[in-house]
């Protein structure tokens, strides 16, 4: 039994109490950012709070148990309470840690972007992320193939349409009510460059917050997209002549509140306006672009998605290489402000947690040796370019001491020596992943891993 007082027991039944929830979705995601849950009536709350739901781990998917293993606990973050009644009235969402035995799970992603956190705390630092999720809509067409849901959205460049912006009204204004009633902030709502492409922007937040949004932020817009006939995907490459989708992030750090990525004024010759902490945190993201790729950029489609060198639209707006820039949107990193720097190289197949995870270890890793990202424009000069296959990507990722070491970062003092680490366990499901899908792929498994995210 867990302590109610620390959990947060009496705090969770009285949110519900004030919301008048009926049910809550005690929800959590797998390493590969598959979205699990049990819904639990309010009834029960005072137990979900106090020892978790329980979950048969090696049913859930990829996080590191066995048939054998005794049961994931998923422990609710009262903090992170959402009620949904857009979803459904009485309905409430709570993310959790998943627990085995007491204990933090290591291999779960939440639990793994928290102990970046703390990472980033004992340098004296809080991480600030901004979240960009690309999507696209699709329907079923008479001959099963899945098409454009907008029938009419067949312009070569789509982007910022307003015709295709309001032919999609419903849907894009029902998700932004939705999230605005979350107290998330919607500032805007585009047409994004592919046909059939949207995207709905959010506020910035700290780390774990954004990423807890960009979960429920696909679970939301899957389920208003089903609601009236469509499929929502995630997907980075869906069509080969379309623009992908991307999953930018935009990465900040205060000290006691002040951010620390501007300068004092006169001491960046480079004329960004950024700190030497900013250009060291830079020049970790850089250095350690190849590795990262494999958590910011994680599928077999990922790369068809960076490898692109044209699109219908004329643009990929996937960088190949490990530039940087300032207001320039095909670098890797790119420099909008002196406030902030966007992490261009991931897509919506990657899971949020890990992502952020693993470029909070970069960035920090580039503080603590002062790396310098070099002149504007430039990479790393051991990186002539961004890895080519998902199988590349993970052979960096297991040659990088310090992005492997994010996946390991919640592993406890006393862990067996003898056990799995969480690094070589996502290693070798992406092998996996790699293998199999170079192998004769289905009309039915392409389906399934539209919806995969």
């Amino acid at each position: 039994m867990t302590d109610t007082t620390e959990t947060g027991t009496n705090e969770l039944a009285d949110l519900c109490a004030k919301h008048r929830i009926r049910f809550i979705l005690a929800m959590f995601v797998d390493l590969r950012g598959k979205p699990c849950a049990k819904l639990v009536p309010v009834s029960a709350v005072d137990e979900l709070a106090t020892d978790g739901v329980g979950f048969a781990g090696y049913a859930v998917g990829a996080i590191g148990q066995e048939p054998k293993d005794p049961d994931l606990m998923a422990v609710p973050d009262p903090s992170s309470f959402l009620p949904v009644p857009f979803i459904k009235e009485g309905l409430a969402i709570v993310h959790c840690d998943p627990h085995v035995e007491g204990k933090a799970w290591p291999f779960a992603p939440r639990v793994i972007l928290k102990s970046l956190i703390a990472r980033a705390a004992d340098a004296g630092f809080e991480p600030w992320v901004g979240a960009e999720v690309e999507y696209f809509l699709l329907k079923k067409a008479a001959d099963g193939r899945l098409v454009t849901a907008d029938d009419a959205d067949d312009a070569d460049q789509p982007c910022y349409d307003v015709r295709g912006l309001t032919r999609m009204y419903d849907h894009l204004t029902s998700v932004s009510d939705a999230m605005n009633q979350l107290g998330w902030s919607n500032y805007a709502n585009d047409h994004e460059d592919g046909n059939g492409q949207f995207e709905q922007n959010f506020q910035y937040a700290d780390a774990l917050t954004t990423a807890d949004r960009v979960i429920t932020l696909r679970y939301i817009l899957s389920t208003f997209a089903a609601e009236r006939g469509m499929l929502a995907t995630f997907m980075p490459k869906p069509f080969a002549e379309r623009t992908g989708s991307g999953l930018h992030l935009h990465l900040s750090l205060t000290s006691a509140g002040t951010p620390v990525f501007p300068g004092t004024g006169g001491e960046d010759d480079r004329g960004l306006g950024l700190s030497p902490t900013a250009y060291g945190f830079l020049g970790g993201v850089l250095e350690h672009a190849p590795a990262l790729q494999a958590l910011i950029a994680p599928t077999v489609n990922s790369y068809k998605r960076t490898g692109a060198t044209a699109t219908r639209s004329g643009a990929s707006w996937a960088p190949r290489r490990a530039t940087y820039g300032g207001n320039d949107r095909t670098h890797y990193v790119r420099v909008p402000d002196e406030q902030r720097l966007e992490l261009r190289g991931g897509d919506g197949s990657a899971n949020p947690y890990l992502a952020i995870a693993a470029a909070l270890g970069a960035g920090l890793d580039g503080i603590k040796r002062s790396l310098d990202p070099g002149a504007l424009g430039t990479c790393p000069a051991h990186i002539s370019e961004l890895p080519l296959t998902l199988l590349h990507a993970v052979e960096a990722l297991d040659g990088d001491a310090v992005v492997s070491g994010v996946l390991d970062a919640a592993i406890p003092d006393g862990w067996p020596a003898d056990a799995q680490k969480v690094s070589e366990y996502f290693s070798h499901l992406k092998r996996e992943e790699f293998f199999s899908w170079h192998s004769a792929v289905s009309p039915w498994e392409v389906e399934k891993y539209l919806t995969a995210f």
